[in-house]
Parts: C-alpha cells; structure tokens; sequence
C-alpha cells in the first residue's frame, strides 16, 4: 500500500501512512499564475494498492483531488481508494428549486468515476452514497472524539437535533454517560427556549457534538441557555470544523472547551480520524 495525500489533508495523510505503516508518496503541488494546479506524484504507483486523501473543500482542492485522480491511474495500480475526509457539498443532496443541481451527486460521480472504492468521513446524509458509482462507505468520527472525551468526563453528551442523535448515543456509548438532543420551545413570539429533551442540564458537565460546525449559531445560542440552566462546563466538538464568520472566537467565548478533527485542519484540531480510516481499510 502507498498513500498519496492532497494539500487539503497532508497531515491526516501523513497520521494514517503512520498506523498502517504505509509509505507517503512524495507529491508536488502548486499554482500557476492563473491560479490553476499543478501537481506531480514523484514516487513510482506501479502494483501498488494507492490510498488517495484530500477533502473537497474549498473548490480549489476538489480540482487538486480530481488531478490527483487521474495522475494515480496514469500507473498500473491495483487499486485506488478515494479517502474523502469532508465532502464538499453534501449539504445541497436534493433539489430545493428547479433549475437547481444536485451538488452533492454532480460531486459524488466525478469522484466515483475514477476510483475503485470511495470512503467518506460522517457526510451530512448517508443517503448521498448512493449517488458514487462504485462501491462507497461512510465512517464516523465520533469514536475518536468519544476517546479525547475520555479525559474531560463530561456527565452528558448532547446532540443540536433529534436528526443528530445517534452521534450523541455513540459518543456517550463509549464514555458511558448519559445522551440526549436539544429541543426548541417558543416562549412567545420573539424568545424561544432552547433545552435538552430529558435531561436538566443543572450541574453536568455537557458536551454537544454533530458532524459539522459552520456558523456555529445553534451551538452558540444553546451554550448560552445551558449556561443560564445552570450547566457547569459546556464543551463543544464536532468532525468537521468550517467554523466560518468567525465562529471560532464566538464559541471559545461561550464553550470551556471547542474542538474538531482532522478533516479540516485548523486552529481547534486536537483530534485524528486516522485510526478509523486504518480500520476500515485494513478490514476491506
């Protein structure tokens, strides 16, 4: 096994080479002066079985994995496997209006076609696999922030929404503590209540998780009623950080503590989702 990575995931790529014990191919990117890519695998694929990392966001590394792409096959590989560790519009899985794209599929083909295997890393819908016309899996994040977890023993795990539960049940699962969701009450016309369904957060230490973290306003707004509700610590963790206008300082200003994988690298990255990478392509 050999392992290319993009600019986007080089250090994810360089984690995983680590637990397979897998070389990390040396590769050259950059930019012309138009602003279009380059790149360049210097290390011989031949015969080899390649693992390609990079994430599809922003637009610009979407084209570097595609060139990526078809570099690789210009060597007699036995095998390409697409590790997308955050697919870029996989928010936009149906269309809203017509005339719309479906974004998430116009990805979802390109990047099937000219992989063997293709695997995500907890995609905003598991429905979206369906799109790739080949074989694709999803596999979460949430063990690994479970396992950082471990050492701040929060008392409750909490999802923003029912549609995010079971992330909150694996989590808590793992570090044995009690889950539940946020739920929003309208008080009138202008406040709403934002609370856990079951749980009071009176006294708990509580972690809200979900796959993605981009404004952060849920998140925000809900710290800032559990706060209220009397919570001790307010944690605030998530697989893929885009943590856009600015929403990292927003939440370190209403969370003891924020964090995020390594999908997207950035400042609140303390945790790796390169051992379930290895996992499952260990086990496949």
């Amino acid at each position: 096994m050999i392992v290319v990575s993009g600019s986007a995931s080089k250090k994810l790529g360089e984690s995983f080479s680590k637990e397979v014990n897998a070389k990390h191919a040396n590769v050259v990117i950059k930019r012309f002066p138009d602003g279009e890519a380059y790149v360049r695998i210097m290390d011989n694929l031949d015969g080899e079985n390649v693992v390609l990392i990079q994430s599809t966001y922003p637009d610009q590394n979407a084209i570097e994995l595609f060139l990526l792409q078809d570099a690789v096959k210009e060597f007699k590989i036995k095998k390409l496997t697409t590790v997308i560790p955050y697919f870029g519009y996989s928010r936009q899985d149906k269309k809203f209006n017509e005339g719309e794209p479906i974004s998430a599929r116009a990805m979802a083909k390109h990047v099937g076609m000219m992989s063997d295997e293709v695997i995500t890393i907890d995609i905003h819908d598991k429905s979206i696999l369906r799109f790739f016309d080949t074989k694709a899996k999803d596999i979460s994040g949430m063990p690994q922030i479970a396992k950082y977890f471990l050492k701040l023993k929060p008392t409750v795990i909490i999802a923003p929404d029912d549609g995010a539960s079971e992330r909150a049940k694996t989590v808590a699962g793992i570090i044995k503590c009690r889950w539940d969701y946020l739920e929003k009450k309208r008080i009138d016309g202008e406040h709403v209540e934002i609370t856990p369904k079951s749980v009071s957060a009176k006294g708990e230490k509580i972690a809200i998780v979900d796959d993605i973290i981009a404004t952060g306003g849920t998140i925000i707004a809900a710290a800032k009623q559990l706060r209220q509700q009397g919570a001790e610590k307010i944690f605030a963790a998530c697989t893929h950080g885009l943590f856009t206008g600015g929403a990292t300082e927003k939440l370190k200003g209403v969370c003891d503590l924020v964090v995020s994988t390594d999908t997207i690298e950035n400042s609140t990255t303390n945790v790796s989702v390169a051992k379930e990478i290895a996992k499952e392509i260990l086990r496949s």
